[in-house]
């Protein structure tokens, strides 16, 4: 080993002597290993969001919507879902783990002087454990408040923020829907932005009857939320939904089906794609660095080999071996290029930085992409450097002694 450590210093001695050389060719790989840094800080980044926002909406979650806009886009059939479609789903479909319905309308909402509008959403107690949300203030509604059609409520921070501004307690105040009065009950954690970009926390939820008899005064529900027992069973559950409800509708086969199914891993499929699109392209960047960057350590290196054309004839003069001027500036070239590799470790994790505070893009700085790096920066200093080495091992001792 100790030979290596003093070729490594021979090499970096030799490197020295011409500073803004070396700069200019570690410039390229600095850039190609920032980009990979950065682009796999990205990447790993906005996945983990997408997973986070996918958990945050909830456990393999399934909405059915009334009516079918599939055909010519307009929205078909919307009153034709029941509450017993929801009980027939929760009670026959073995993929459904939990069904709620949902009645769900804008309203003009406030407390005092302040108002906001916002969605309103009727459900039943099942919301709660497919949405995976909790109440960290007060409670939620009980089945008792559904069997009566009570005016309770339980708000997202969105509307706790509008509403009560100056951090009074919402809990036991009376506030308006539409003008009716309702008792907030609780308050639902924050959960923040969806995979689709919506507001998660600018809701309010109450008893789906409410909505339905006292609100909107119709005898259908709209939606309906479903969580799968797993994500791999999300298929069977979309066929056994489909089959069950076009039975109760009674749909004859060649009718298409008076609802739609929305998959939200679909959608986060589609988010993931995006950035495998974008992380295609940096990596298309950072290769397109990393190889210029080799050409340029590759003709520095030739440069270098023509400077020390004496040098290396009076090595091989004096007994060295074609393999030890080879390995020399096979290593020159490797110091060469690690130093510009970790040069671009260093952009790379300020780059995600960066991006991470100024775009509020989420980042994740990965040991593994740096220490990958730093091996593609080795590993194309071998690559781009063997020609040069290879040319001074093979040079003729004499005739490199007679080189001006």
């Amino acid at each position: 080993m100790q030979w290596i450590r003093i070729n490594f210093m021979t090499a970096y001695k030799a490197l020295a002597r011409h500073k803004m050389r070396a700069v200019l060719t570690m410039l390229g790989i600095s850039i190609g290993i920032a980009a990979v840094i950065a682009m796999v800080s990205i990447g790993q980044g906005a996945n983990q969001a997408v997973i986070q926002q996918l958990e945050n909406m909830g456990t393999n979650m399934l909405f059915v919507e009334a009516g079918n806009r599939q055909i010519q886009g307009v929205r078909t059939a919307y009153n034709t879902m029941m509450y017993e479609d929801v009980v027939a789903v929760r009670s026959q479909c073995i993929s459904v783990k939990y069904a709620s319905p949902n009645v769900d309308f804008r309203a003009q909402v406030g407390f005092e002087d302040n108002n906001w509008n916002t969605q309103v959403s009727g459900v039943d107690l099942n919301y709660r454990l497919i949405r995976h949300w909790n109440v960290v203030k007060g409670d939620f509604f009980t089945d008792q408040d559904i069997t009566s059609a009570n005016k309770v409520a339980v708000l997202g921070q969105t509307v706790v923020d509008q509403l009560f501004p100056d951090g009074q307690s919402p809990i036991g105040q009376t506030m308006r829907i539409r003008g009716n009065p309702y008792k907030i009950v609780g308050v639902f954690e924050e959960k923040g932005t969806s995979v689709t970009g919506q507001d998660q926390d600018d809701i309010i939820i109450i008893p789906w009857t409410t909505a339905q008899h006292k609100m909107l005064g119709i005898r259908w529900i709209k939606d309906m939320y479903i969580s799968v027992v797993s994500r791999e069973a999300i298929g069977m559950a979309k066929q056994e939904i489909t089959a069950m409800l076009r039975q109760r509708h009674h749909l004859r086969p060649d009718q298409p089906d008076d609802f739609s199914i929305r998959d939200y891993t679909e959608i986060a499929d589609m988010a993931n794609e995006t950035n495998r699109i974008m992380t295609l392209l940096l990596a298309t960047v950072a290769s397109l660095a990393l190889f210029i960057g080799g050409i340029n350590t590759m003709n520095i290196m030739l440069v270098t080999v023509t400077e020390r054309t004496r040098e290396i004839g009076v090595r091989l003069a004096v007994g060295a071996h074609q393999s030890d001027v080879r390995l020399q500036f096979l290593i020159e070239a490797i110091a060469l290029t690690i130093v510009g590799g970790f040069i671009g470790v260093a952009l790379g994790i300020a780059t995600s930085a960066v991006i991470s505070n100024v775009l509020q893009w989420p980042t994740i700085i990965s040991l593994v992409a740096i220490a990958v790096g730093l091996g593609v920066s080795a590993f194309v200093g071998m690559v781009f450097g063997y020609y040069p080495a290879h040319k001074a091992a093979t040079l003729d001792p004499i005739e490199a002694l007679r080189y001006e």
